[in-house]
């Protein structure tokens, strides 16, 4: 694939990652290993409050192709395959799932020097179909995205986006729900070895007049150990701990509570993720 500006969903994605990414007030084991043939397994437990979840995952890489089918405890089955390389530059990924047909679709990415499109429809009747595409380069890219229903023959959405991203700093500006939202971020690494880093993000919606503004940070301890943290306007404090156990398998804590009713009791996460 092609250096180019990237897909459409990486405008804002590192500083959306470092706010949200592995902070979970659930209880969550896994347990995943692999085989040198290229068959890997996973098993995950779930606890979300009063509810249990499990599911069982396998993936298998062949060549280009990567097989993925996932089972879970309410009979659901998932199968993914991504194929790459069928045409120079373009990989298409589809999905199954049983027993709700109406849920499989098909995606076809293509990757150009200066230009990422992608096309993605349901594989029912009358789909959804959404489009999306990036122009410019792996420094600065210009986005757009858009998703028509054939049925009713109107646009579930239309988003736009712009990103700036240097060695040590990463700026991106989306305008989205239909041109009723801006959402403003910029994460910025605070040594050269990208231990630390700072991040804030600026959201507003414009019929409701909702403003939030969210900053939050990393700090690597060393090469075992890392920690996060944000805070929002709303008063929503956030701390998580992800320490490496074992090699490749990790332990987080992560954590929540609402600075502005502090009588409400915190809510905790753990997270155990096992590659034996």
């Amino acid at each position: 694939m092609s250096k180019g500006p990237g897909l459409f969903t990486d405008i804002g994605k590192k500083a959306k990652d470092l706010l949200t990414r592995d902070y979970s007030t659930d209880q969550k084991f896994s347990v995943s290993t692999s085989s040198a043939s290229g068959l890997a397994l996973t098993s995950t437990a779930l606890k979300k409050g009063a509810i249990h979840a499990a599911d069982v995952a396998t993936q298998y890489k062949y060549r280009n192709a990567l097989f993925d089918v996932k089972i879970d405890t309410d009979s659901n089955v998932l199968t993914t395959i991504t194929l790459t390389e069928i045409l120079p530059s373009t990989k298409a990924i589809a999905s199954f799932k049983v027993p709700d047909y109406n849920s499989s679709k098909l995606e076809v990415q293509y990757f150009h020097d200066h230009a990422t499109v992608t096309t993605t429809a349901a594989l029912k009747q009358n789909p959804v179909i959404d489009v999306t595409a990036t122009l410019g380069s792996p420094t600065i890219s210009f986005g757009a995205e858009a998703g028509y229903d054939t049925t009713s023959r109107t646009f579930t959405k239309y988003n736009f986006g712009i990103s700036v991203t240097m060695p040590d700093k990463c700026a991106s500006v989306i305008l989205g729900d239909k041109a009723d939202s801006i959402k403003a971020s910029y994460i910025h690494h605070l040594d050269e070895s990208k231990r630390s880093a700072a991040v804030g993000e600026v959201f507003r919606k414009f019929s409701t007049n909702e403003n939030v503004i969210t900053v939050g940070g990393l700090y690597v301890v060393d090469h075992l150990t890392n920690v996060k943290a944000k805070l929002n306007s709303d008063g929503k404090l956030g701390a998580l701990l992800q320490h490496e156990v074992l090699p490749k398998s990790i332990v987080t804590i992560s954590g929540e509570f609402d600075t502005k009713t502090l009588e409400k009791n915190p809510r905790f996460g753990l997270s155990l993720a096992l590659k034996p």
